[in-house]
Formats: structure tokens, sequence, C-alpha cells
């Protein structure tokens, strides 16, 4: 059985980092994309990046330079670190797997972690 684990959420200052991980259990090889997504309270979920089976990433254009995504295949884990956090960066974190690992869109994402949430005070 597929399933998929965030981890790694808490509370931090603005400015501050956290790193998130999450992991894909279940999957008998490397080839299903995973990816990042946020929600916050009120607001339509966003998407944050995709990884695909081959090593690329394929982040949103307004997190780069804060959020980095990175993916251990070994380990089935897929990472997010975040740097500058702001108090709009708050949100449910949500992780999820699906697809070939080959094509990415977001229809592809057919199993989803419970998220974690990041809070950011100023």
């Amino acid at each position: 059985q597929v399933k998929v684990e965030e981890s790694g959420g808490g509370s931090v200052q603005t400015g501050g980092s956290l790193k998130l991980s999450c992991v894909a259990s279940g999957f008998t090889s490397r080839y299903y994309c995973m990816g990042w997504f946020r929600q916050a309270p009120g607001q339509v979920r966003e998407w944050i990046a995709t990884s695909y089976h081959d090593g690329n990433i394929n982040p949103a254009d307004r997190f780069q330079g804060r959020f980095t995504v990175s993916r251990d295949y070994d380990k089935n884990t897929l990472y997010l670190e975040m740097d500058n956090l702001r108090p709009d960066d708050t949100a449910m974190y949500y992780c999820a797997a699906g697809g070939n690992g080959a094509v990415c869109p977001s229809r592809v994402f057919d199993k989803w972690g419970q998220g974690t949430q990041v809070t950011v005070s100023s």
C-alpha cells in the first residue's frame, strides 16, 4: 500500500528556517512523481515544486531563492528546505506522489499526506 507522510513542520520566527521531509512508502521503483504544495487558511492550494524520476526538480518561480527541494531516491524521501521564512509562508504543507515520474501534471498526484503545519511569527 502506497503511503505518503510529511514531517518537520513547526513554529519559527521571521527569517528562520525549516526543513520538511516526505517519505513515500510502498513504491517499488523510483518511477513516480513527487511534489510539495501548501495551503493557507482561506486560500487555494499552491504548488511549490515537482520532482521527477530522473533527478530533475521543477520549482515554482515565486519560491526560488528561498525554498530548495531535493530528493533522496534511496530513501524514497523528498525534502523542502525553507529559508528566510516570512509570516505569509504560514500554511499547511503537503507532499504528494503518483504518476510515472516522467510526466507530472497535477492530476497524477493521487497519494497525499496529512500535511505538516508551518507557522511563522513576526
